[in-house]
């Protein structure tokens, strides 16, 4: 059976886009021969959907006005994690803390998309796509991010932690989705993945493509060898205490895949309930309990990739900031900039970057939200320009003037 470029397998668990070099990285992976992907380097990609409050995220408790315009949900000086003596984390976060004072947890406040939309689904199809304002863009930076990396074709270098592709890795470079590794749809120790796992197999075993011939058995076998190990009973490493729960269970499957030597280049992996306009909370309540989730599955995550650390950055994002002033209903309501977290190896941390425009009512964006100072690209360009050595930044980013020049230089 032929093999078209493009081919979708879905049972809930696996999504496979540009599958036909799928045996090269397998094989590989499975007898232990030489690192994937060039220099190995990794990206990773958290997306918080649903709006998170930044200035409940990382505090401007130097700010006075940050305290008149919340009166009830402000995180109080002395809980503040103090990061500079003006900026603090949420006390939630404190999973976060050791890594900022390690220098490997920088931030980026008042950054964001430069699109005035406050309608989650334009924001986040605009974020995703890398091109704020332009509704027309087929693809998603993310995969487009893997043109100009180094090309061995791996259907792993780019993975999704979801049921479906999402849009910030969809177009024409290999990429998987996954739900869970246990459902990987290959056929193994899970029953329920046979169906699915015999299609796959059989459009690759009965393939006329010269690059899978003499390789197809060798490519299920690699897949096989890896469920074999008992995804459910991974163990990660001394620690590494994952959060139970959709996002802490991502990545602890992220990182078990980059661990596994299947040639990961990036990755993403989103995690939903930000949208906070009822009863936020301040110190206690749903804000600061999605943040200690969220700070605790990525300092586990941290951890357990050991060594790969110093060779993987993991960048957070969200499609904008909350109002500076909370509402009516103790919660906030949608509003322009956020804070990015930048974590990894390369990172120069213990720093918050960008430039603070203050929140001063003739300094807030409309005269309602913190004004974005940083466009969410200069961010992420930066370490696809540094990290992955991808030079095309005109390519990854169309239309985006910035260069290496407006770099934050958060990567030295």
């Amino acid at each position: 059976m032929p093999i078209n470029r493009r081919v979708f397998l879905r049972n809930s668990a696996l999504t496979v886009v540009g599958t036909a070099a799928v045996p090269a990285f397998l094989t590989r992976a499975a007898f232990s021969a030489e690192p994937l992907g060039g220099n190995n380097k990794r990206l990773v990609v958290i997306f918080q959907r649903g709006a998170a409050d930044g200035l409940n995220i990382v505090v401007p408790h130097g700010e006075p006005a940050y305290y008149a315009m919340r009166p009830s949900i402000n995180i109080p000086r002395k809980a503040v994690l103090d990061l500079d003596g003006f900026f603090g984390l949420h006390p939630s976060m404190s999973a976060l803390h050791p890594l900022w004072k390690q220098r490997h947890l920088a931030i980026v406040h008042a950054a964001g998309s430069p699109d005035p939309t406050r309608s989650h689904f334009e924001a986040q199809d605009f974020m995703e796509s890398g091109t704020p304002g332009v509704k027309a863009t087929s693809d998603g930076w993310l995969n487009r991010t893997l043109r100009a990396l180094p090309e061995d074709k791996s259907a792993f270098r780019g993975i999704a932690m979801g049921s479906s592709m999402p849009r910030i890795l969809s177009g024409i470079e290999p990429a998987v989705a996954m739900n869970h590794i246990g459902d990987f749809g290959v056929v193994g120790g899970n029953r329920k993945a046979a169906p699915v796992a015999s299609t796959f197999e059989a459009m690759y075993a009965h393939s006329a493509d010269t690059v899978l011939h003499g390789t197809g058995q060798e490519a299920f076998d690699a897949v096989k060898m890896l469920k074999a190990s008992d995804p459910s009973r991974y163990t990660p490493a001394a620690g590494a205490d994952y959060p139970k729960g959709h996002f802490g269970d991502s990545l602890k499957q992220l990182a078990q895949l980059i661990k596994a030597n299947l040639g990961v280049q990036v990755a993403f992996a989103d995690t939903g309930g930000w949208d906070h306009h009822v009863n936020e909370g301040n110190t206690q309540g749903p804000m600061a309990n999605a943040l200690e989730d969220f700070s605790q599955a990525l300092a586990a995550f941290w951890t357990d990739l050991g060594g790969l650390a110093e060779d993987t950055i993991v960048v957070t994002m969200s499609e904008f900031g909350r109002t500076a002033r909370e509402n009516g209903n103790r919660g906030t309501d949608h509003g322009h900039a956020n804070a990015m977290l930048v974590m990894g190896g390369p990172v120069q941390g213990g720093k918050v970057y960008g430039r603070w425009p203050g929140l001063d009512p003739s300094q807030l964006y409309e005269g309602r939200d913190l004004a974005v100072t940083t466009d969410f690209r200069r961010v992420i360009g930066e370490a696809v320009y540094q990290h992955l050595g991808n030079k095309n930044l005109d390519q990854v980013f169309p239309g985006f003037e910035g260069q290496p020049g407006q770099f934050l230089r958060y990567l030295g």
